[in-house]
């Protein structure tokens, strides 16, 4: 396996665990009374203050951008945020374990663009994946079967996926941010992400302050695991190895979550989870051992 391909496989890896680690410090300000838009403010605000200091200063990178550059990122990170927002909107008319389950036909979304839209040669290995992971994520699932699926939750949550799988294919397709450092790339989408929340916030009039210590470290620990290792490591491997294998690596968020759930909430794990497990396992060797190339990475 080529270097590049390497530094590819584990960037996605790392973003999708970092990822899974949003129900850990999410939950506990729910639990406190913390809305959607106060925790992913916080979520962002630490993000981009952390992140300057860091590549200001420690990398020494250049964060000058002109206005066609601006323009590209300002759309792509209003894509990103709005993945989040119509994310946890649909937990209000769905359980969250099922609307999770659905929005893992992204990685679907990004390989049928990939595939009919960019001409990318997809081998027949990575179509048993997209089965292979959908149904293991399908396994994940603890609710009640015969549940209803809500209209608006349902929109909601293909508006998340889309959303999502547009934000890899504009990482990979559109030139300005193509040609563009990684970490200048994830530094604009949590800065110009910040600005949906301030919106949303009546301009932080509305924001619900961090109350106690516990809070603030789930802020930063917010910023810091599911946002900043996230985008950077999601970017980094969009660039080397693809959108379309970067997005079946997604399968790991879920399951990091699960095991989450279960070593530290006391979830139930079930043989049906077991399986599911193992598929999405399988699925994703299957993407990282294929030796075929897929075009347009």
């Amino acid at each position: 396996m080529k270097k590049y391909s390497l530094k590819g496989y584990i960037s996605g890896i790392m973003s999708s665990v970092s990822y899974g680690t949003n129900p850990l410090f999410a939950l506990p300000m729910y639990m406190e009374g913390f809305g959607v838009n106060s925790v992913l403010f916080y979520r962002y605000f630490f993000a981009t203050l952390i992140y300057w200091f860091w590549v200001k200063f420690k990398r020494k990178t250049s964060l000058k951008i002109n206005f066609k550059e601006g323009l590209a990122l300002f759309v792509l990170a209003l894509v990103f945020s709005f993945s989040s927002l119509t994310l946890f909107a649909a937990f209000e008319y769905m359980d969250a374990g099922l609307a999770c389950t659905i929005l893992f036909i992204y990685p679907i979304v990004v390989a049928l663009i990939s595939f009919f839209i960019f001409k990318e040669n997809l081998p027949k290995i990575i179509w048993l994946s997209i089965l292979m992971t959908t149904v293991g994520i399908a396994l994940l699932y603890k609710g009640n079967p015969d549940e209803n699926l809500n209209i608006k939750g349902m929109v909601l949550i293909l508006i998340s996926a889309f959303m999502e799988a547009f934000y890899m294919l504009g990482v990979k397709h559109i030139k300005i941010i193509k040609n563009m450092k990684y970490d200048k790339v994830a530094f604009y989408i949590m800065l110009f992400g910040l600005t949906v929340y301030i919106w949303n916030l009546k301009f932080c009039t509305e924001l619900q302050m961090l109350n106690s210590p516990k809070m603030v470290f789930c802020g930063i620990m917010l910023g810091i695991l599911p946002t900043i290792v996230s985008i950077e490591s999601i970017n980094i491997a969009v660039k080397l190895i693809g959108a379309t294998k970067t997005s079946f690596l997604g399968a790991l968020e879920p399951l990091t979550a699960l095991f989450i759930g279960i070593l530290l909430f006391n979830e139930e794990y079930t043989k049906k989870i077991a399986i599911g497990v193992v598929l999405i396992i399988l699925g994703v060797m299957f993407v990282i051992t294929s030796k075929r190339k897929v075009y347009g990475k």
